[in-house]
């Protein structure tokens, strides 16, 4: 009946269903959940766009892949600045002169980094076994025991000292008072949020919602020739070599009655005793308490790390070594397959920001599509 059919309505799979229909080829796209866009989905709440799991920024040094999301909405000018709360304290991010500035008083470059190599030589770490000793080799104490240790706990679920030290190879430091987040020439978020981007990629392709490629695999695997498939990779092969880590998220959601609650978009708590690590204030997004005509409510998002179990959302792969070995197995597996090609973040066990899903997609259909040519 098809010619493809695609797991998944997020970017990766609507980017390949949207291509191969240009192309001719007959598509329909399935999605577990009520609608469509999958972590990028972003739904309207008192007038304002709200990203129903997590902060969404895109950015990308690519043109070709900035000029692609460009054709499917206009994007404004926001650019990442996230604060950190450590206590009663609050620092810039990426760590930069702004942050050392409010950590020491020092004032220069030169005076920042002769500190952070003070703290590093104190710290005497010639080889890190753990997360901790990574990090204080890299920024020195202070920075991590106010902004990365008590925030990296969170988000993992466990003690930085029983954590690889593999996670943490390099970590931003910036001698510049710049509080751009991302380094890459392209950055926005689309006028009127992401969902938008998909219909119209979706737009005359056979969508079904509510509907688990796993409750219907009898069916489903014989309606098409081909198989995009964006889920988990584990899963699709019955946890047969046993079941990859993730980290899963919960989102915790309030209508607030003030024009601004905390006077940016994303504030990341790094004190381990606060539960959640940031929360997102939605309409800093697109500028929603500037000009005129100012929205007297607000949307606020707490975003609680959680360990994944099956019936959560996997949002963030494990990749220690333990999992990519595991991995790998399933890898083998995947390419003997003549019918299913996997894609995307869970597809292929691998954490990607949405400018390496488009690319990914690219390289998906120029395999796939433009084979030939």
């Amino acid at each position: 009946m098809y010619d493809y059919l695609v797991v998944g309505s997020g970017l990766f799979g609507s980017i390949f269903a949207h291509e191969a229909n240009k192309r001719g080829k007959k598509c329909i796209v399935i999605d577990k959940r009520s609608h469509i866009g999958g972590n990028v989905y972003t739904e309207n709440i008192e007038g304002i766009n709200v990203h129903k799991y997590g902060a969404h920024i895109f950015h990308t040094s690519n043109k070709k892949v900035w000029e692609y999301v460009n054709k499917f909405a206009e994007f404004n000018r926001y650019t990442n600045s996230p604060i950190a709360r450590y206590k009663s304290e609050v620092y810039n991010m990426p760590f930069n002169m702004n942050t050392f500035n409010k950590m020491w008083g020092v004032i220069t470059p030169i005076e920042a980094k002769f500190k952070i190599q003070q703290q590093i030589e104190e710290a005497g770490i010639t080889e890190p076994h753990n997360l901790e000793e990574q990090a204080i080799s890299l920024v020195g104490k202070d920075i991590y025991e106010k902004l990365i240790k008590g925030y990296t706990e969170k988000q993992w679920g466990r003690k930085a000292t029983e954590l690889p030290n593999s996670i943490i190879k390099r970590i931003p430091v910036r001698f510049t008072y710049d509080n751009n987040y991302f380094n890459d020439k392209y950055q926005g978020i689309p006028i009127g949020g992401y969902t938008q981007i998909i219909e119209k990629m979706l737009d005359g392709i056979e969508v079904r919602l509510n509907t688990d490629f796993f409750k219907y695999r009898d069916e489903l695997e014989n309606i098409a020739d081909k198989i995009i498939f964006t889920g988990m990779i584990d899963q699709y092969y019955n946890y047969c070599y046993g079941e990859l880590k993730y980290r899963s998220l919960r989102f915790d959601t309030e209508v607030l009655n003030c024009e601004n609650y905390q006077g940016n978009a994303v504030v990341n708590f790094t004190e381990y005793d606060v539960p959640y690590t940031r929360i997102i204030e939605h309409k800093h997004f697109e500028f929603g308490c500037q000009g005129e005509n100012i929205n007297p409510k607000t949307v606020i998002t707490k975003e609680y790390p959680i360990e994944w179990k099956r019936g959560y959302e996997p949002y963030y792969p494990v990749n220690d070594s333990r999992n990519n070995e595991l991995y790998a197995k399933y890898k083998k597996l995947s390419d003997r397959e003549e019918k299913v090609i996997f894609g995307g973040r869970l597809g292929m066990y691998k954490y990607f920001d949405m400018n390496n899903v488009v690319e990914e997609a690219f390289d998906c259909v120029k395999r796939e599509l433009l084979k030939d040519i």
